[in-house]
């Protein structure tokens, strides 16, 4: 692991994100919500007009940008993990039963990916969203009901791979239940693709939390959130871009370090890899 430099920076940048969120009441300057109408829209202080008082500017309410980036990174967070969580839930059980079962089981399961994987999510997203309300919780939960049909098709896969081997073979010739089998032989062994499915879920699940935000249906004021960051400096983009590339930017090296950490975990279990 430590030799592998993608997963090793990768690993340091998502710590330090990580620690960042956790810690957010104690290094955050300020507090995120807290409104300064005389310090409306300050350049961050590496720029000309700049201050200290606060690194990385003010947005268009006089709010503290730093500790607005550093609660988002939370909110990006919360959203990556719980939608992985409950999307990878649902597909890992759909993918091990049709994998493990087949025939009549796999067909249902294996129509009902393919009626899934009819449905934009983008679009479907929308129009739940607009119709229910945008909010933490609706976000989490439209996105982990949408996006389990990679977990399913990975999960599926491996599970034939692993199900045809000699020790579920063994297992199922000593009269082990089916439960027993599924939890102590096939589980164990198609987990690390169930992992690496999910890193690049998480990723995919902050990035569609950011769409959602900025088009004003997904987290809503004044909640911080990176995309949200995005959509209020829209109206300042031509005077003020640093209220845009900011977040942006923090938005990008967390996704780009969850996929790189992904890319790692491949890597490490790749067959010529393992022990």
């Amino acid at each position: 692991m430590l030799q592998h430099k993608g997963f090793v920076i990768a690993g340091a940048i998502l710590g330090v994100i990580v620690l960042m969120a956790l810690t957010a009441p104690l290094v955050a300057p300020y507090d995120p919500y807290a409104q300064d109408l005389g310090n409306r829209l300050v350049p961050p202080a590496f720029m000309e007009g700049g201050s200290w008082a606060h690194p990385l500017g003010t947005d268009g309410l006089g709010r503290d940008y730093l500790s607005r980036v550093i609660y988002g990174a939370r909110v990006s967070l919360m959203i990556g993990l719980l939608t992985a969580l409950i999307s990878g839930l649902i597909g890992a059980v759909l993918g091990v039963t049709a994998g493990y079962f087949g025939g009549r089981v796999d067909a249902l399961i294996c129509y009902v990916l393919a009626v899934r994987l009819s449905m934009p999510v983008v679009l479907v997203a929308l129009a739940v969203v607009s119709v229910i309300g945008g909010s933490l919780v609706v976000v989490i939960t439209v996105l982990g009901l949408l996006l389990w049909d990679r977990y399913a098709v990975v999960m599926r896969s491996a599970t034939q791979q692993v199900r045809a081997l000699d020790f579920v073979v063994a297992a199922q010739s000593v009269g082990a239940s089916t439960p027993r089998i599924i939890l102590t032989e096939v589980l164990p062994n198609v987990m690390s693709s169930l992992i690496v499915v999910a890193t690049f879920e998480v990723a995919h699940a902050i990035l569609l939390e950011a769409a959602l935000s900025f088009l004003g249906l997904g987290v809503q004021p004044p909640l911080p959130s990176w995309g949200l960051m995005i959509a209020e400096g829209r109206q300042h983009l031509l005077f003020e871009p640093w209220v845009i590339v900011i977040p942006g930017i923090a938005l990008s090296v967390l996704v780009l370090a969850v996929n790189m950490l992904g890319d790692g975990i491949r890597d490490l279990h790749a067959p010529e890899n393992r022990n």
